[in-house]
């Protein structure tokens, strides 16, 4: 079924709706009929569907004309900062940014070596069941063929659909396609554009971003940002808000995302609950009436963070089970690519996913791409390597839930975002749960014997009896016993996989 686009409702010429409304005139946006409004009420029968609970693994292309420099993430802000590392690099390798700015950047990403068919046979490979697009990141540039924005990848740079080459290429290899947007804090962040040096030779001179001539990328000139540390995160402009409302929702209706990710809470009040039942309801039309579509939101920084879709936690993990779905996002080099960045090593990554999932979580990854589009030699040594891993341990990751217990061991995780770090042993067990099986999968290599404690007799959670354990991926016939304070598995003396190990344990109806 075809779903008529929100944009017919607001606009009727190309770029025309980049007007900005009278100033401080609060934009009120079209509502597309449905069961979601934009009262936050509605939001509470929101449910996260099958096939992200299912899911678990996604990989995520955080790409985009901030690759170009090869000196990592928020290069167009920090760019403008005098003193930063990234305006020393700017200033050595493009020239002063009163003359030579971030859109002269824009150019040079040609992303000639870009293949989306054969990253996403390598993602599928690796285990991904989802796949998420960058659709466009603070720096104010759509990697779309965006009808509200002239700056943007098919008309400038590749010139080339980016979103619409992956979602083609999610489509073919049938994972759910996602798309992400940074744009809500772009008007904030983008401010130091506007400044100029305060020191040297060049002190007063104004950066290209108060050229009245870019104004379409760089925003009019405000103070909202510049010289804050980015507390608040979402500027109040309404003209802004009504920007972003219509080129996010020519996003939706484009693309028409299984998910949809917001860099923060949900952006503007009631404009961002507008769009954000809009994209529900409109999922539901295409859909028979189900809600299959998932919105991922922040909890730190600002905007609504209550519970109107799926809570992500940048970088870090949540302590224990959690009642709902959730999702950590990270990356395993730096969000954009940065030479000499330190990689995330395999093992680090599948700890991670191993715990994530043990708390009713998913993971969704960046796997970091060269300006060209190409991948670097550690960004396709974990892909290889996440392969041979999820191969014969996915069963215990794919379509489970959360055990009883999430796990046991001496290592305790800190919560919450940018926190990601944890040194696991192979005495950390997380566990997950499908049918009468649970699986335990030790944060590390054992050697000879895996004791569980929570499957003891006498542990609590025990339950029933236990009728056989198996290592996943080996036909080896283990030996073990159930002591009353543990399950104590005695391991072949070959394992069938680095990282982590996975044991199935089947039990007996209690």
């Amino acid at each position: 079924m075809a779903l008529p686009p929100l944009r017919a409702l607001v606009c009727t010429g190309v770029l025309a709706c980049c007007l900005p409304a009278f100033a401080g005139e609060a934009y009120e946006p079209p509502l597309r009929p449905g069961p979601f409004t934009s009262d936050a009420a509605s939001f509470r029968q929101y449910r996260a569907p099958d096939w992200f609970r299912n899911a678990k693994f996604g990989i995520w292309s955080h790409w985009g004309p901030q690759a170009v420099p090869r000196a990592g993430d928020w290069y167009a802000r920090n760019m403008y900062i005098e003193g930063h590392p990234q305006y020393a690099h700017h200033l050595k390798h493009y020239g002063h940014p009163s003359k030579s700015g971030y859109k002269d950047i824009i150019p040079l990403w040609k992303a000639e070596r870009f293949d989306p068919d054969a990253l996403m046979a390598l993602y599928v490979k690796a285990g991904a069941k989802y796949f998420v697009s960058m659709g466009v990141h603070h720096d104010n540039f759509d990697l779309w063929n965006s009808r509200y924005h002239s700056w943007n990848a098919v008309r400038m740079g590749p010139h080339r659909d980016i979103v619409g080459a992956w979602q083609q290429a999610a489509r073919k290899a049938g994972l759910p396609f996602g798309v992400s947007e940074h744009l809500g804090a772009s008007y904030a962040w983008l401010a130091t554009s506007h400044g100029h040096d305060k020191t040297g030779p060049l002190a007063g001179v104004p950066y290209d971003g108060a050229d009245p001539a870019y104004q379409e990328l760089y925003h009019p000139a405000h103070d909202e940002g510049l010289h804050s540390n980015l507390d608040n995160w979402y500027a109040t402009s309404p003209a802004w808000h009504e920007e972003w409302f219509k080129r996010i929702s020519d996003l939706i209706d484009t693309y028409h995302p299984d998910l949809l990710y917001s860099d923060g809470g949900l952006p503007f009040g009631k404009v961002g609950r507008t769009l954000l039942a809009n994209y529900y309801n409109g999922n539901m039309t295409l859909h028979g009436g189900r809600l299959t579509a998932v919105y991922n939101h922040k909890a730190q920084g600002s905007g609504d963070s209550s519970a109107m879709g799926v809570l992500d936690v940048e970088r870090g993990v949540l302590s224990g089970i959690q009642p709902q779905p959730w999702q950590t996002d990270t990356s395993i080099g730096d969000w954009f690519y940065s030479d000499g960045y330190h990689y995330k090593s395999t093992t680090e990554v599948i700890h991670m996913l191993a715990d994530i999932v043990s708390k009713n979580g998913n993971l969704l990854i960046n796997v970091v791409q060269y300006p060209d589009g190409s991948l670097p030699p550690e960004s396709r040594r974990f892909l290889d390597e996440m392969a041979a891993w999820i191969q014969p341990n996915g069963e215990a990751i794919y379509g489970t839930r959360p055990w009883k217990v999430y796990g046991e061991g001496p290592t305790e995780t800190v919560a919450g975002a940018m926190k990601e770090n944890a040194a696991y042993t192979a005495q950390d067990i997380r566990f997950t749960a499908k049918g009468n099986a649970v699986y335990a999968i030790t944060l590390g290599v054992p050697v000879k014997e895996v004791v569980i404690h929570a499957l003891g007799k006498g542990a609590a959670q025990a339950g029933g009896s236990i009728r056989s354990v198996r290592l996943l991926g080996s036909n080896a016939k283990l030996m073990w016993t159930q002591r009353d304070d543990a399950l104590v598995v005695t391991l072949p003396a070959h394992l069938p996989t680095a990282h982590a190990t996975a044991l199935k344990i089947e039990l007996s109806a209690p």
